[in-house]
């Protein structure tokens, strides 16, 4: 079989040539996302926004109701876990960007122009980010705090709260 080798189209380095491997557009990212639209409706009733404080829309956070230290609790905990969760979605959306919009030729011709204007675009989604892991702290801190003003009327009540002790198994009776 003879070796065929091809000489490459215009560019300094064959970059414009195409060939059965290299078709893809230069806005095109090298990586595969898939996205799965489930109709149905999962969340737990504690998220789908239904009950005396939900709205029309579904929440990813319980109904604001503060009625007892448990409630305080699961929200900051629900707003932790959904901080945690969005911050590290939009900073992977943010990486994402910047991959996609760094393969954008830069209009001037300037070297490693396309990369800086996409870390100029991506710079704020990446603030976003650090804004959401910063709310998930917060929120933990929150009921942290809430733990230590509250210590006297949590533990005035949590004795009442305690559940009867199981009997202890004795295995030295037989």
């Amino acid at each position: 079989m003879a070796n065929v080798t091809a000489a490459p189209g215009a560019g300094a380095n064959g970059s414009q040539a195409k060939s059965a491997m290299n078709n893809k557009t230069w806005f095109a990212p090298g990586f595969t996302i898939n996205v799965n639209a489930n109709k149905t409706n999962t969340a737990p009733a504690a998220f789908s926004g239904s009950g005396s404080g939900g709205g029309n829309g579904q929440s990813l956070l319980p109904p604001p109701e503060f009625t007892n230290p448990a409630q305080v609790r699961n929200y900051c905990n629900t707003l932790r876990a959904a901080g945690v969760t969005l911050s590290i979605e939009v900073a992977m959306a943010a990486e994402i960007l910047n991959g996609v919009l760094a393969a954008v030729p830069d209009p001037e011709g300037r070297a490693f122009g396309s990369r800086a204007r996409a870390r100029k675009v991506t710079r704020k989604m990446q603030k976003s980010a650090d804004a959401l892991r910063d709310a998930a702290k917060n929120a933990a801190a929150c009921y942290s705090t809430f733990q230590q003003e509250y210590e006297e009327e949590i533990n005035r009540v949590r004795h009442r709260a305690r559940r009867p002790q199981q009997p202890v198994m004795n295995w030295a009776q037989q």
